[in-house]
């Protein structure tokens, strides 16, 4: 079994996290994955996700599964494997939790998974580098879009 396991912490609100996490058509436009596959993926929702939803998402010629397995409002999100060739077993979560202070979100993000034999030397250390990339980003597009409490962006 593979691991990784990234933590960051951003400037913005759990909420503002929160709320990119759950709508998956804006992975794209933080993460490191090209598109959703809005044909490959099911019971997507603009207002957020529900547990058994499946998101497609492409990356360059390959498009992977994720199927939504739990969501603890504003903490929790963990999803497992629905298709991908190149993984099996995989199960994921992130959780969100106040930073120190109460200003800004930390992002815990880490997943175990198994690969073939033949891709088990490249893929633990490409995955970490990959995942690390989809929480930097996240953080950083959660900060630059940040919105507080009444809607507005904080000065």
């Amino acid at each position: 079994m593979h691991r990784y396991d990234v933590t960051v912490t951003t400037g913005a609100s759990p909420e503002t996290v929160w709320k990119l996490l759950v709508d998956a058509s804006s992975w794209p436009l933080w993460s490191k994955v090209d598109s959703l596959d809005t044909a490959r993926s099911a019971g997507l929702d603009p207002g957020g996700d529900a547990v058994g939803a499946v998101r497609a998402f492409r990356t360059g010629r390959t498009v992977t599964g994720e199927r939504l397995t739990e969501k603890v409002e504003g903490r929790v999100l963990a999803y497992e494997d629905a298709f991908n060739s190149s993984m099996r077993n995989y199960h994921a979560r992130i959780e969100l939790t106040p930073a120190a202070g109460g200003s800004g979100t930390v992002i815990h993000w880490y997943g175990e998974y198994e690969t073939s034999r033949l891709l088990g030397w490249f893929m633990p250390r490409y995955l970490r580098k990959f995942m690390r990339g989809m929480a930097e980003g996240l953080a950083r597009y959660a900060e630059e879009h940040s919105i507080d409490a009444d809607g507005h962006r904080p000065s």
